[in-house]
């Protein structure tokens, strides 16, 4: 049976302890969490959810009408399109409030969902929002379903070599946990780069449930201290040329990005766990020393 809105509504009254949650129940309420952070840091901003179902994300939009009620009143607007690049265009448009007069909100927070090839059919949508960038105190998340058994696909797929081509960091969390923890991460990293972050999903994890901590609603998210915004910013504006901000994604966007996972850890090497978010080249080699190696990468190193 569907959830009650006491029951609904019971799962956001909980400020610390353990809570239950499915993959997608967790997206949802990664969105009220944000909407939370941002209320208790004297941020007015709403979110936005919008997109097209696909395996392994099929139950993801049944997830947010069954919550409807309890995330508008959270001020998190549910509205799932008919195709990918339209909910990608929704979802740009939100990162255009403040290039307009009489704004209600300081910023929209936005989520874009949609299985790998629809990834691709949003490409060129998505790859003109990331080199416009996100507002202030917008940022978005593009959450992709990779489908790397084609169990429900016409082939194999995964996301991070295309996000990558448009030069979208990406991350990609290896628990129902770490949705919540990368969720936020993700939101704050979009804020400061100016950059859309894209978010791997896989069955193994969305498609399941865990009993999990809220100890994300207390993340301390720091800004880099070894990378200074230049004047101008990295965020969306208008007029705006295309090649200023092609110069500005490669310059100053990415390394902004950069610096901002080397001030929050955001890279991990995990050894010997399956399902590892990152394994670069590079992490091995910097870890190899020691600890202090490690941190210069901007890794954490933990034992499974």
């Amino acid at each position: 049976m569907p959830e009650t809105g006491k029951t609904m509504a019971s799962a956001y009254a909980i400020d610390d302890g353990l809570a239950f949650f499915t993959g997608v129940e967790v997206l949802a309420h990664l969105m009220v969490l944000q909407r939370q952070r941002d209320a208790a840091a004297g941020l007015n901003t709403a979110g936005y959810v919008s997109g097209y179902r696909g395996s392994p994300l099929g139950g993801l939009d049944r997830t947010f009408w069954r919550w409807q009620s309890v995330l508008e009143e959270h001020r998190v607007h549910f509205l799932p399109a008919i195709n990918e690049e339209l909910a990608a265009t929704a979802i740009l448009g939100t990162q255009q409030l403040n290039l307009h007069p009489g704004g209600q909100r300081e910023g929209v927070f936005a989520m874009w969902y949609g299985k790998g090839p629809g990834l691709d059919r949003a490409g060129d949508a998505l790859k003109h929002a990331n080199s416009l960038g996100t507002a202030p105190s917008g940022g978005v998340l593009v959450v992709v379903g990779d489908d790397h058994g084609a169990v429900s696909s016409s082939m194999a797929h995964q996301c991070e070599q295309v996000m990558a081509s448009w030069m979208m960091p990406v991350l990609h969390p290896a628990s129902i946990r770490e949705y919540l923890e990368f969720g936020l991460l993700g939101f704050a990293l979009s804020r400061y780069s100016g950059c859309y972050v894209g978010f791997k999903t896989v069955s193994s994890i969305v498609e399941t449930a865990a009993t999990i901590d809220l100890e994300p609603r207390q993340l301390v998210i720091t800004e880099p201290e070894d990378f200074t915004i230049p004047d101008g910013g990295v965020h969306i504006r208008w007029p705006d040329s295309q090649l200023a901000q092609e110069a500005r994604l490669q310059q100053i966007k990415i390394p902004a990005a950069q610096a901002f996972a080397r001030a929050n850890g955001i890279d991990r090497v995990v050894w010997g766990a399956r399902g590892c978010p990152f394994r670069h080249r590079r992490d091995r080699e910097g870890l190899r020393g020691s600890d202090a190696g490690a941190g210069r990468t901007g890794c954490r190193r933990t034992a499974s």
